[in-house]
């Protein structure tokens, strides 16, 4: 098993968890988008912008000598907010990346876990989250609880049950 470890997402994590947006916007190996031009899609700046706000939840993990190696938060968006897995108002949206090289490791599930337990705890009953079609972390959604509830164009909005 891989050594890592993980810590509640900080105010100073901001820059981190935009590295990861840039990561889950470039899950495909063959369509790669700069950062400056994920960044700048309005949906994936509405992930991170001023973060952290009041109902701001997150996870951050960590490698051995502490270089974080993926994330995963959750926000709460209203529906004029333009987000890719908005289901309804109070329900909050997860977002995650991990590094290339720490997928597949148990890096991505751990913090997913983490993430439902806090969610549950701060009282909410599902999570939200969008994935495309064809990436290989839908499965992970899957096994983890989220089923499909919509799709639209190439994409799918899964929710997970946390009761």
């Amino acid at each position: 098993m891989a050594d890592y470890t993980i810590r509640p997402a900080v105010v100073g994590d901001g820059s981190f968890l935009a590295d990861m947006v840039v990561e889950a916007a470039n899950w495909r190996v063959d369509a790669t988008r700069p950062r400056p031009a994920v960044l700048s899609d309005p949906v994936y700046r509405n992930y991170i912008t001023g973060w952290q706000r009041p109902a701001d939840r997150g996870f951050v993990a960590v490698d051995a000598q502490e270089r974080p190696i993926g994330a995963a938060w959750y926000r709460l968006l209203a529906a004029d907010v333009p987000a890719h897995g908005f289901v309804a108002a109070g329900v909050p949206e997860l977002i995650i990346g991990v590094r290339p090289m720490w997928r597949a490791q148990g890096v991505g599930r751990a913090l997913m876990q983490q993430l439902a337990d806090t969610a549950r705890t701060a009282g909410f009953s599902r999570l939200a989250l969008s994935v495309e079609h064809g990436n290989y972390a839908e499965g992970l959604y899957r096994s983890e609880g989220f089923a499909v509830v919509s799709s639209r164009g190439n994409r799918d909005t899964m929710v997970r049950l946390l009761g």
